[in-house]
Order: structure tokens, then sequence, then C-alpha cells
């Protein structure tokens, strides 16, 4: 039995835990939630997690969920991997700034798209956040590309979870209609993470 097991859907945000799990080195298994089925709101599945979403980590300590909690915790669980500045407490502060960004706005801009019942119930209501989609998910990567991306890495020379955090963000753009020529930084960072054995790995196993 594995140490650690991650559960995930295809495209969503739980690829960035599957690729720091992956980057680790982890004793992992990754079980994939079927959306399409409606398996999130499976009895099995409310005992994992109650919220209903990905991703969520099993592991002897206990389940966690939330995106920027499993990464933290994947980074100080392998210090070795260097997955976060363990030994710089403002550094990672900013890392869970900049993760929690990801999460409370980017993710919650993209999520407009089509998971629009989570806040109305009107059809106009879901057209219109639809439509908004672009823009606002433009703005928020626009924001990202001019104050918050330092280069090469998020961190700047210090590689961290949030890469794999950005970058599975980022995977969306085409997705959210945005022009990706605006964001030539971003465009780049996700280019040299997909070089990234984990991210390949993972992009290939469909995590």
């Amino acid at each position: 039995m594995a140490e650690f097991t991650l559960y995930v859907v295809n495209g969503s945000c739980s690829f960035a835990s599957h690729a720091a799990l992956e980057h680790a080195g982890a004793d992992y298994e990754a079980i994939p939630v079927d959306f399409q089925n409606e398996e999130q709101r499976s009895e099995k599945y409310l005992a994992v997690n109650p919220k209903g979403r990905v991703p969520a980590l099993v592991s002897g300590d206990g389940i966690l969920t939330e995106s920027p909690a499993i990464l933290a915790y994947i980074a100080q669980k392998f210090p070795e991997a260097n997955l976060a500045p363990l030994n710089d407490p403002w550094l990672f502060g900013q890392m869970q700034s900049f993760n929690a960004y990801l999460c409370a706005t980017v993710h919650v801009a993209h999520a407009h798209k089509f998971r629009g019942y989570r806040w109305a119930k009107e059809q106009s209501s879901f057209d219109d956040m639809q439509a908004n989609v672009p823009r606002t998910m433009t703005e928020c990567f626009q924001l990202i590309e001019s104050e918050m991306l330092k280069g090469p890495w998020v961190l700047g020379d210090t590689f961290s979870v949030a890469d794999f955090y950005l970058v599975t963000m980022s995977r969306w753009l085409e997705f959210d209609e945005v022009d990706t020529r605006l964001l030539p930084a971003v465009m780049d960072h996700r280019a040299r993470m997909h070089e990234l054995p984990a991210v390949k790995a993972v992009a290939v196993s469909g995590g």
C-alpha cells in the first residue's frame, strides 16, 4: 500500500499536487474521481472529502484538502526535494500568498465558465459569468505577469510548489480564451515547466 493516496481529476487543480508528489519521489497512488458520473458526491468519496472536490491527500498523518495546504505539506514532508524555502519565513510567506491568490481568485474566475451553479440559479447569470471569463482571467494573469512572477520561477531563482500550481492554471488559458501573446513571461514559465520530468509524467498519466 502506498504511503500517500491523492484523489485527482484530469485537467483540474489536482495536477499541481500530483506533480509535486511525483517530483518529490513520494510513494503515492493517484486515484481518479469520475466527476462526469458525480462520483465526488458518492458516500464513499464524501467520507474522504466532505467538500466533494479534489484534490484530497490521504496520508499517515490524516487527510488534507485544498491545494495550498497540500502543496505546503508536500514541501515540508520532503525537504530534500527543495520544493519550498523552508528556512526563509518571508519567502515561504510569499509563496503562500501567491498560492492563495491562485486558489481564491484565479481558480474562482476560471470556475465561472462551467461551475456557475455554485453562485447562481438563472441561466442568464450563467451566461454572464461565462462571457466574463476571458476578461477576468486575462486580468488575473496580467497581474501575475507584471507583478507576481519574478522569473525564472515564481519566487525568482527559488523553485517551489508555487511553480507547479502556476503551470496548472496557465494550462487553462486557451480554454478560457485568453490571448497568451499578452503573457510572454507566463508562457515562458509554462514551456519550461512542461520540460520537467514530473510534469511530463503527470501529463501523460492524465493527472
